[in-house]
């Protein structure tokens, strides 16, 4: 009989710093993050870290007391990884890796590894490298020198394995190479926007993380994969949609997320063309999370910077069935009511007033709210299809009256 292998998980340590820009709460917040991208990509976070500085370390991201400490502890529990919370520059890659003497991965290494994992379809894959390969470049002589101590894991997928013993030129030349074959396919898929112009196209944008794919399913009754994990969803995927009488694009894209690499923001321009190109946002929101306001306001500021943010919007307000608030006790006249004691119907009206009864409330898992949700959205998208086709109004109210 033949034994099965046990996978195990590696071992990492997460560091984050406490700055004048990022107090406690925040990096408290994006370490937990942290932890969930490591989970995502197949790791285990066994210690975090964290240390109060005005600024990042210019040398060493932390103190060297600090960096001592975190050596100490990873030698004595024989963890091998350490993976910080922002993008660590090619001098602090190796000075901190000089000290711990192990694995050392920043959280834009960790995310592109994670697109490397999920990528399923070849142009995913061509523009998961693109990012690799900008993210490489400048961190190349690092990659040289500690070569020996590369065993493949967390971080070293796709051109890590590939491309680390070429030297800058050739980087550069693959670099040139892919952004070709990305404009080969750009046009290719901007012909065939061009080619359903004629239906009204709605995109589903959030963080990620908030149920789009599982929305994406209900509503198109499609098979769209879907888990609970980060970036479970890269390829864009386009499904048509008939709510009553009008049918409409729907389209799914890869979540946003707080401190997104710049190269992947660029790598994967084409699905944020499908954002940029849709005539209706379906902005999908985790209200079951604790800080899904600030998810909030980080996908705002990614559409700002594309371009889309004054886009015709519906917030929809997902899981619903997952939301929790604290309570308090009528007799309590000492504790103050905040936000983490809102309840459901709290946040609707304070979501509703803020725009102007432009939100709903569903959770796409349980399939609540739904029809209320399939109301809304074939409203606007009515409203956009009348000024595209006004000569076709009346087959709206024939509709409407017969059914």
């Amino acid at each position: 009989m033949i034994e099965e292998k046990k996978v195990t998980s590696e071992e990492a340590v997460l560091i984050g710093v406490v700055t004048q820009h990022q107090d406690e709460e925040q990096a408290h917040e994006y370490l937990e993050e942290l932890e969930f991208l490591t989970l995502t990509a197949g790791g285990i976070a066994v210690k975090r870290f964290t240390q109060k500085l005005e600024s990042p370390h210019p040398k060493t991201f932390v103190g060297t007391g600090k960096l001592e400490e975190i050596r100490q502890f990873m030698e004595s529990n024989k963890i091998e990884t350490a993976i910080f919370d922002d993008e660590l520059s090619s001098s602090q890659l190796r000075n901190i890796e000089k000290v711990l003497e192990c694995k050392v991965l920043d959280r834009t290494n960790l995310i592109l590894d994670i697109f490397a994992k999920r990528a399923q379809t070849s142009y995913a894959r061509t523009q998961v490298e693109l990012a690799q390969c900008q993210y490489l470049l400048p961190r190349l002589t690092r990659l040289w020198t500690h070569l020996e101590r590369q065993k493949g894991g967390i971080g070293l997928r796709g051109p890590g394995e590939t491309e680390i013993e070429t030297d800058r030129r050739i980087i550069r030349d693959k670099i040139v190479l892919l952004k070709a074959k990305l404009k080969i396919i750009d046009k290719q898929m901007s012909v065939q926007r061009k080619n359903r112009g004629k239906m009204v196209r709605v995109a589903l944008v959030g963080y990620t993380n908030v149920g789009k794919s599982t929305l994406m399913n209900v509503v198109s009754k499609s098979d769209v994969f879907a888990e609970n994990k980060l970036f479970a969803t890269l390829d864009t995927t386009v499904r048509k949609v008939v709510i009553k009488n009008i049918p409409f694009l729907l389209t799914d894209t890869v979540g946003f997320i707080r401190k997104l690499p710049t190269q992947l923001v660029e790598s994967f321009k084409s699905t944020l063309d499908e954002v940029r190109e849709a005539d209706l946002l379906l902005h999908i929101v985790d209200i079951s999370h604790a800080n899904f306001e600030d998810h909030i306001a980080s996908v705002n500021k990614i559409l700002d910077e594309i371009k889309s943010a004054n886009k015709p919007t519906i917030m929809v307000f997902n899981k619903i069935d997952a939301y929790q608030h604290q309570t308090i006790d009528d007799d309590d006249l000492v504790t103050e009511k905040t936000k983490e004691h809102y309840t459901l119907a709290e946040w609707e009206k304070t979501w509703m007033n803020k725009l102007d009864n432009n939100c709903l409330f569903i959770s796409a898992l349980n399939k609540e709210n739904m029809e209320e949700f399939k109301e809304k959205v074939f409203e606007e998208i009515k409203k956009i299809h009348i000024s595209r086709f006004p000569y076709n109004d009346f087959l709206y109210e024939e509709y409407t009256e017969e059914n």
